[in-house]
C-alpha cells in the first residue's frame, strides 16, 4: 500500500529515530570503555565480549524478527521491541558486574533487532520498488545521527552526570520511542492472508535455498559486519593508542567518522537511485564502493600512520555499502518474503560483527600492553589484516558469480 508523500516522510522519520537509538546504544561503548574498565575491571577480551553481546543478541534475533515483520508489520513489532530495549537500558544503568552488564546489553540488542529492518519493511510497503534504495538510505543515513550523539554530546553528558545516569535517560527516551510508533505509524494490511507458522518458516527455507543468497550473503556479512565492529568499538581505542589522541580527541575522531558514515550511506543510496534510472543496478554500484572500502583498510593494516585518519574517514563512508544489497533482496524475493530475506542476511552481519569485535580483542590481548597501559599498535595491524583477508575472499566469491545476479535481475 503506497502512501502519500507527507505520510511517507512521517513514516521514514519515525523509523529513522528508532535506528538512531539503535546506533547510539551500539556505539556508546567506544566512548565509555575507559569508565567500564575502571568501574568493573575488564581486559580487552572482556570489553569486546561485553560490547559485542549486543551484536550477537541482535543478530540471533534477526530471523524471528523477519518472520514477525512479514506477518504483523513494522508498527507493532517495533513498538514491542523498543519496550524491551528500554528495560535493558535500565538494567545496564544499575548493573554492577561484567555478567550483569553483558546480559543487559544483550537485552538491548534484542530490543533493537528490528530497528533497521522494520524501516526497510516500511520502505518496501510505502514506496515504489525503484525508490527502495533511496528510501533505505534515508532511514539508515538519518539513523547515523546516533553515532554523532555517541561522541561529543555523550561525552558532555557523561562528564555532567556519569554514564549510569545517562543510561537512565536513554531508557526513558527509548520508551517514548516505542509510543511514537503506535501514535505516528499506520497499520499496513497484510500482503498475504495469515498463514501457519510452519509456512512462515518455509519462507526462510526458500531464502536460504537460493544459491544467489550464498553468493551475496558472505560479502554483506564481512562488509557491513566489519564496518559495525570497527566503528562501534575499535576505532576509539585505535585513535587513542595509534593516533595518540586524548579522550577529547577520541570523541572528535569518532564524531568525524560518524559524519562520514552518515554522508556515505546517504550518497550511496542517492547514487544508486540516479544510476538505476540509467540501467545500472544497485549491485554494480555496491561492488565499486566495496572495492573502495577494502583499499581504505590497507593503510591501517600496513601501519601507514600518515594516512590513518583519512583511511578511517573513507572506511566510514563506505563501510555500510553492502546495504545496497537489501533492495535487491526485496525485489528478488518479493514483498511477502522481503523481511525474511533481509533479516536472514542481516543475521549474519551481526554475527560477523560480534565475532570480529571479540576476535580483535583476543588478538590484541596476545601482545604486551604499552607502558602507558594502552594496546600495542602492531596488534591492531595484525588483527585488521586478518579481517581484511576474509573480506577479500568474500569479495572475490561474489564477483565470480556476478553474471548470475545480472541474469536474475533480467
Amino acid at each position: 500500500m503506497l502512501v502519500p508523500m507527507r505520510a511517507t516522510a512521517v513514516i521514514l522519520a519515525a523509523f529513522a529515530f528508532g535506528y538512531l537509538l539503535s546506533n547510539l546504544f551500539r556505539s556508546i561503548n567506544a566512548l565509555i570503555a575507559p569508565d567500564l574498565v575502571a568501574d568493573v575491571g575488564l581486559d580487552a577480551a572482556a570489553l569486546g565480549l561485553l560490547t559485542s553481546a549486543l551484536l550477537i543478541a541482535h543478530g540471533t534475533s534477526q530471523l524471528p524478527v523477519g518472520i514477525f515483520l512479514d506477518r504483523y508489520g513494522p508498527r507493532r513489532v517495533q513498538a514491542v521491541l523498543l519496550s524491551c530495549a528500554a528495560v535493558g537500558a535500565l538494567a545496564f544503568a544499575v548493573g554492577g558486574s561484567a555478567l550483569t552488564l553483558t546480559l543487559a546489553r544483550a537485552l538491548i540488542g534484542v530490543g533493537f533487532a528490528g530497528a533497521l529492518m522494520s524501516g526497510f519493511k516500511a520502505v518496501t510497503l510505502s514506496l515504489p520498488p525503484e525508490r527502495h534504495a533511496l528510501g533505505n538510505s534515508i532511514v539508515m543515513a538519518s539513523g547515523q545521527l546516533g553515532l554523532l550523539i555517541a561522541t561529543w554530546p555523550a561525552e558532555i553528558m557523561v562528564d555532567l552526570v556519569g554514564w549510569r545516569t545517562m543510561f537512565v535517560v536513554l531508557a526513558l527516551v527509548t520508551a517514548a520511542g516505542a509510543a511514537l510508533y503506535l501514535m505516528a505509524v499506520p497499520e499496513w494490511p497484510s500482503a498475504t492472508p495469515p498463514r501457519r507458522w510452519r509456512d512462515e518458516l518455509a519462507g526462510l527455507k526458500q531464502v536460504f535455498s537460493d544459491p544467489l543468497t550464498w553468493r551475496l550473503a558472505p560479502l554483506a556479512w564481512l562488509g557491513s559486519g566489519t564496518g559495525i565492529a570497527m566503528l562501534t568499538l575499535w576505532a576509539g581505542p585505535w585513535f587513542r593508542d595509534v593516533a595518540g589522541f586524548d579522550r577529547a580527541g577520541v570523541a572528535t575522531g569518532l564524531l568525524i567518522n560518524a559524519v562520514a558514515a552518515a554522508g556515505g550511506i546517504f550518497l550511496s543510496g542517492w547514487v544508486a537511485d540516479r544510476l538505476g534510472r540509467r540501467g545500472i543496478g544497485v549491485l554494480s554500484v555496491m561492488s565499486v564502493l566495496v572495492a573502495v572500502m577494502l583499499v581504505a583498510e590497507v593503510p591501517l593494516v600496513l601501519g601507514l600512520d600518515g594516512f590513518g585518519i583519512a583511511a578511517w574517514v573513507v572506511f566510514a563512508m563506505t563501510g555500510q555499502s553492502t546495504i545496497l544489497s537489501y533492495p535487491w533482496l526485496a525485489a528478488h524475493f518479493g514483498t511477502g518474503l522481503s523481511s525474511r530475506a533481509q533479516t536472514g542476511v542481516n543475521f549474519g552481519v551481526f554475527l560477523t560483527a560480534f565475532l570480529i569485535q571479540y576476535m580483535v580483542g583476543a588478538v590484541i590481548d596476545r601482545f604486551e600492553p604499552t607502558p602507558s597501559g594502552g594496546y600495542e599498535p602492531v596488534a591492531y595491524q595484525v588483527s585488521f589484516a586478518i579481517v581484511l583477508a576474509f573480506q577479500l575472499v568474500a569479495f572475490v566469491w561474489f564477483l565470480t558469480g556476478f553474471a548470475k545476479f545480472r541474469a536474475a535481475t533480467r
